[in-house]
């Protein structure tokens, strides 16, 4: 577990200092130019044309509303609209007309050539900042089974979650639901960075195993994602720039969906596609350099984020963390045994044991075995020598394991084990109401 020496606790206050070294340059003045005349071509549209689809009134309708409020969001949104377009592009959804003519064709290929390069860096920043904020969340947590079963509950979830992506796919759901998905997907992704931090939900059958971990790193991951929590401050100062961003990838959809769908009544002008070629190249750009700079930004800041914590709250911790452990004397030919009895199929079996080394180095043997209701017996971990070791497995049968360190081999030499073992009842991910699926 990293140190946790003179940690302090992390307030918007606290953000606001360190985002003042890191000012974003504003967008170029024709993002609300060109932003402005997609908005009017597309008004131009609709006077003869309503709305004619269930998908048309509802980007209608998100164009006529105010961007996502939270910076994930926005960035999902973005990702969305870029999918769409990218699908709108390919030729074989271009009208007729437009797929004979080969300049524009080949405009709209470099359009389509644009958007994808974005959409695989965006891809890119939302992988790669999910893994440093998990990891740097697990930095600051024991390195023993506690944090082990922490990351493996992470794994199974992320696994969930993609399973649920390709059924969608693969049944022919629309990019809209998949998107839809995917960002409850990250709402729950939200739910469990809060129950981690106030041990709640999936979390609450670990609570007391988080024993030495910084309370102040706790309470941020409870509330960082808080309408008015630490992250608004990032959302006053870098939000505008993505809002206004996310607006006009919505309106280049919106033009090129309604210009598509209407194209035999009112076919698009030359200019009109000339606006529109100026606009991805305007949006690709501007969208690109922000996500550089949030990446810096973000990059530097997990980097060199200290916890910050008081000396004596963090001794009373490390306190309480050793505290888990216990010493025993293996005596020279004999074994030492920890039996536990459990009654829930897929309740965690967890332990860490080393050897107090003396001047000669020395290791011990371990093994695992279970002996169910009908009192058959089964080797769960062979028999190996070890100076230390540290391990878990998810339970198949209730029954009565028992864990086995055998000095009996040792003719003269006693061990010194340090060890900590544990029986956890089945970590289980929370059913979501209505609800919530709805948030």
């Amino acid at each position: 577990m990293a140190s946790t020496e003179g940690l302090v606790p992390i307030t918007r206050i606290f953000l606001a200092s360190y985002y003042d070294k890191y000012p974003f340059t504003p967008l170029s003045d024709d993002v609300s130019r060109l932003t402005s005349e997609i908005r009017s071509i597309t008004s131009d549209l609709l006077k003869d044309s309503p709305p004619s689809s269930q998908d048309e009134s509802l980007l209608l309708k998100e164009a006529e509303g105010e961007s996502p409020h939270k910076i994930d969001e926005n960035m999902w949104k973005n990702r969305e609209h870029m999918e769409e377009i990218i699908f709108l592009l390919h030729e074989s959804r271009c009208p007729l007309p437009l797929q004979d003519d080969s300049e524009l064709s080949a405009v709209f290929n470099s359009m389509r050539d644009k958007f994808q390069k974005t959409l695989n860096v965006l891809q890119d920043f939302q992988a790669v900042n999910s893994d440093r904020v998990f990891n740097t969340v697990m930095t600051y947590m024991p390195q023993d089974f506690r944090g082990t079963l922490i990351r493996q509950q992470r794994e199974r979830s992320e696994r969930n979650k993609q399973a649920e992506v390709d059924m969608l796919v693969s049944s022919g759901g629309s990019i809209r639901d998949q998107y839809s998905l995917l960002w409850r997907q990250q709402m729950d992704r939200r739910r469990q960075l809060a129950q981690l931090g106030s041990a709640t939900g999936v979390y609450k059958t670990l609570v007391k195993y988080l024993v030495g971990v910084p309370q102040v790193l706790l309470d941020f991951i409870r509330q960082i994602n808080d309408d008015n929590g630490p992250m608004e401050e990032q959302r006053q100062r870098y939000g505008p720039s993505l809002y206004s961003l996310t607006e006009m990838v919505l309106l280049i959809r919106l033009f090129i969906s309604l210009a598509w769908g209407r194209f035999e009544a009112k076919k698009i002008t030359r200019d009109q596609v000339a606006v529109m070629e100026q606009a991805v190249d305007v949006y690709t750009y501007e969208f690109r350099r922000f996500i550089t700079f949030i990446r810096y930004c973000s990059c530097f800041y997990w980097q060199n984020w200290n916890f910050r914590l008081s000396m004596e709250t963090n001794n009373h911790q490390q306190g309480a963390l050793n505290n888990d452990y216990k010493e025993i004397n293996v005596p020279a030919g004999k074994t030492h045994e920890v039996s536990l009895s459990v009654e829930s199929v897929n309740s965690y079996i967890a332990w860490d044991f080393s050897l107090i080394q003396g001047k000669i180095n020395k290791d011990i043997g371990f093994s695992v075995e279970c002996t169910d209701p009908t009192g058959k017996k089964t080797l769960i971990l062979p028999y190996r020598r070890y100076e230390s070791d540290q391990g878990n497995f998810s339970t198949c049968v209730s029954g009565n394991y028992k864990l086995i360190w055998d000095n009996s081999y040792s003719a003269f030499f006693k061990k010194v084990l340090r060890y900590k073992v544990d029986c956890i009842p089945p970590v289980v991910e929370p059913v979501l109401s209505a609800g919530e699926m709805e948030e």
